[in-house]
């Protein structure tokens, strides 16, 4: 079963999320993780549980490292090129965090520009994905805003980008489907006026998979 949404529209200007200063809270997280143990009925004391709360606040500040980053910085290290045609990298893996229930979606990202007279290392599209998605989120957000990074620090003349993600609220809890995916668009520039880059962009990412 799939579920697109797409979302086109015409970039807005916005940046992703400020990052935030300061440690995660470690020991506030593990109190708040023993309180959900003992109102779920379960005995945080036992052998199997003793630990869990400091597990789950180590995963935390793991899988929101994100917040405490700037993305941005990641596509300040550019190069002078004069190549005018589209820089595609697809199936870049991430992991992140659905902020609705705070389960995992999973998935790869595909991200195309076409430069402008400035490049940026192939390496750096996939850093800004792994920075992105770490972070509390809904899929539509997460691509909207590698957009609109691109767009708006590489100066590019278009951006494609395409998130394919499985998303465990839908299939442990709910409606539990468990073969769902959803697909997130986002184009911007000449991906958003010209329908040869867009069918060029759409047609790479479906070859090879």
């Amino acid at each position: 079963m799939s579920v697109e949404t797409q979302a086109n529209s015409v970039s807005k200007g916005k940046k992703p999320t400020r990052k935030l200063n300061g440690p995660v809270d470690l020991e506030r997280i593990a109190a708040a993780v023993r309180e959900i143990l003992l109102a779920v009925g379960e005995n945080p004391d036992r052998e199997g549980l003793r630990e869990t709360p400091e597990r789950v606040a180590r995963m935390y500040e793991e899988m929101f490292s994100g917040l405490r980053q700037d993305p941005a910085v990641v596509l300040r290290k550019t190069f002078t090129q004069k190549y005018d045609e589209m820089v595609l990298v697809k199936n870049i893996g991430f992991e992140s965090m659905c902020e609705h229930h705070l389960l995992p979606f999973l998935g790869k990202a595909h991200i195309a520009y076409v430069p402008n007279g400035r490049i940026v290392g192939l390496s750096k599209l996939a850093r800004i994905v792994e920075i992105l998605s770490r972070r509390p989120q809904v899929q539509e957000r997460m691509n909207e805003e590698l957009a609109d990074l691109v767009m708006q620090e590489l100066d590019a003349r278009g951006v494609g980008v395409v998130l394919e993600a499985s998303h465990t609220c839908m299939a442990i809890r709910g409606i539990r489907k468990a073969d769902s995916v959803c697909t997130t668009s986002a184009l911007r520039g000449v991906f958003l006026t010209n329908q040869s880059t867009r069918t060029e962009f759409l047609a790479h990412i479906q070859t090879g998979k």
